[in-house]
């Protein structure tokens, strides 16, 4: 099955709608229903990059996040609900490059006004997640890996749309190195608020102590915002660094140095496995990719013991559950009659403690547990000798009859 990529269009002045920035009104395509917008000129303006394509007279283009532009013409009503925007406490000498200049200090962390605008970045059931990945992350989500780590909301980061800028969202370490003209993304609807967590305050203050040698990507802050010399970005980390059960239509994205969203592949629930949508004009974006084939239809998931999942209740009994947002959940049931609504969720997954230190089980394997550390700081990386895999994810083997206090949690979800 092949069918064409979602791309931001060709803005040629036919779809009407317009753009006031800087002083300008411009052609525009829209961008996530409204977080963002592609501004287009035929003339070189200052901040716009040459960027022709095929089609149209406006060769010259930018990538404006919504709170940059002064006024939409032309625009339709958003589908849905836009989520809601950072706001910060109204001060005649202090902007918003006052609140990014605190939020790229890590002493100012407690700052109550940032603390306000970081408290206006809010989750909500079917708030889009997007985390970015490298070609190397892409092969593992597509052989069955979940979501799982730092992450930002979509209407955040929608305006990053190139592989240079989306690099600042980039968690592996190898944002400066792949040298890639194409930037890949993982997108989820969030099951629930409670999946997720800020990584500011004491909790999480050991990722901010970490050294360099012990880390990937950028430093952790502690304020709730992503290292960066312009951006005010809030990011989230899921809760304990534990995976998330994938919910139904996650998608794997592209993003070329053409600016356009293309999307690889959506995620089919009741078959555990990624369904290519890309067609052939596209399929060059999987050459990076390691392990996988740009003509493969259909890429089942492995059967091993994954590491989290939801359970639903219906008519009294217990069912593996999946999260088909934004309708609610359903028992996972291959035909559609079995699909019931459930009446109660869960996200459950095991938890354990090994030197002292609390766990996440991930799988095991002969007698041999995975653990991925909960609470990452100095002295657990170095008592249990984790190797960090991603920001701010640790993992080690240890051996299962030293891991104490093994146990299965359920995290209920309120329906």
């Amino acid at each position: 099955m092949s069918v064409a990529p979602q791309t931001s269009g060709e803005a040629d002045g036919r779809t009407g709608l317009r753009v006031t920035y800087g002083g300008g009104v411009y052609p525009a395509e829209e961008i996530a229903r409204g977080a963002a917008y592609e501004l287009f000129s035929a003339d070189e303006v200052p901040g716009f990059e040459w960027a022709p394509r095929p089609g149209t007279a406006l060769p010259w283009r930018r990538f404006v996040h919504v709170t940059e532009v002064a006024a939409v013409h032309g625009g339709n009503e958003p589908p849905e609900e836009p989520e809601p925007a950072l706001m910060m406490p109204a001060h005649r000498e202090r902007g918003w490059a006052y609140v990014h200049q605190l939020s790229q200090r890590p002493d100012a962390a407690g700052d109550p006004v940032l603390g306000v605008v970081r408290g206006s970045a809010t989750l909500r059931r079917g708030t889009r997640m997007v985390k970015m990945l490298s070609a190397r992350q892409l092969a593992g989500y597509v052989r069955g890996w979940l979501p799982h780590g730092f992450c930002y909301r979509e209407h955040d980061v929608a305006h990053l749309r190139t592989p240079a800028t989306a690099s600042l969202l980039r968690t592996d370490g190898d944002a400066d190195r792949d040298g890639v003209e194409v930037a890949y993304a993982l997108r989820w609807r969030a099951s629930d608020p409670g999946d997720y967590d800020v990584p500011v305050g004491e909790a999480h203050r050991g990722l901010t102590t970490l050294p360099p040698r012990d880390r990937l990507g950028p430093p952790v802050l502690g304020t709730g915002f992503v290292p960066s010399n312009s951006q005010l970005i809030p990011e989230f980390v899921t809760r304990d660094f534990a995976d998330l059960p994938m919910p139904a239509n996650a998608s794997l994205l592209a993003y070329p140095t053409e600016g356009v969203e293309v999307v690889l592949y959506t995620y089919q629930a009741e078959q555990r496995g990624w369904l290519r949508m890309v067609g052939p004009q596209w399929r060059h974006l999987l050459a990076a990719v390691p392990g996988i084939s740009p003509d493969q239809e259909y890429l089942p998931v492995g059967e091993a013991p994954r590491s989290t999942h939801l359970v639903g209740a219906y008519g009294g009994n217990e069912y593996e559950a999946v999260a088909d947002l934004p309708g609610g959940f359903r028992v996972l049931a291959m035909t559609r009659a079995a699909r019931y609504p459930v009446e109660a969720a869960a996200r459950r997954l095991r938890i354990g403690q090994w030197r002292g230190v609390p766990c996440v089980v991930l799988r095991e394997e002969a007698g041999w547990l995975r653990l991925r550390l909960r609470r990452p700081d100095p002295d657990a990386v170095a008592s249990t000798g984790a190797q960090c895999h991603d920001r701010g994810v640790y993992e080690v083997w240890a051996p299962g009859p030293e891991v104490t206090d093994v146990q299965v949690v359920d995290f209920p979800y309120h329906l």
